[in-house]
């Protein structure tokens, strides 16, 4: 018998930190939750930090992660930007290993390929492929929140060796090797 392991997705944000968790047991996975974490009106980068820093370690306490997955953050144009989002992902990362939970980072292309098989992908074609794998009947407001659900997910499939090293051109083929893959 397998042992559950559970994972938690984070996109870190300074406006807004998006999450998902999942349920690993055996070769079948389960959404538990996904959701966000508003610090628009909160005053000053450090609050912003100092809340997600709060938020992390109350998710880890409610939830009980084997391990935490984050989106790292990429170059853009705007440096000061890139920086405020490594803080985010650096606060958020203390916060895990604080409650010695590992950490795995990935690449936002690498998280979106592993999740739709297309790195370049939009957030929305992300969000309705996990729409469709979790049989999620209400998509968030937010996209924030299935992007933190995406990390967890990709570490999933990045960590998980059950198709033996197979190579599959699309989704259809995987998932008619994999159909416990479905929830």
């Amino acid at each position: 018998m397998s042992k559950e392991r559970i994972i938690l997705g984070i996109d870190p944000g300074t406006n807004i930190m998006g999450y998902g968790v999942i349920r690993i047991m055996g070769k079948k996975m389960e959404m538990i939750q996904m959701g966000i974490v508003h610090m628009e009106k909160l005053d000053g980068h450090s609050l912003k930090l100092k809340r997600i820093f709060e938020r992390t370690l109350e998710l880890v306490d409610e939830y009980k992660p084997d391990e935490v997955s984050l989106e790292a953050p990429f170059f853009g144009k705007n440096v000061q930007s890139m920086l405020k989002l490594g803080r985010a992902q650096g606060v958020a990362m203390a916060a895990a290993l604080y409650r010695d939970v590992p950490i795995f980072e990935y690449t936002p292309k690498k998280i979106k390929k592993s999740v739709t098989g297309n790195g370049n992908a939009s957030k929305l074609q992300v969000a309705s492929m996990l729409q469709s794998l979790f049989n999620i009947k209400k998509m968030p407001k937010h996209l924030d929140a299935t992007d933190g659900l995406a990390a967890a997910v990709c570490h999933y499939f990045q960590r998980d060796n059950t198709t033996g090293g197979k190579s599959y051109s699309n989704w259809s083929s995987f998932l008619k090797d994999n159909p416990d893959k479905i929830a």
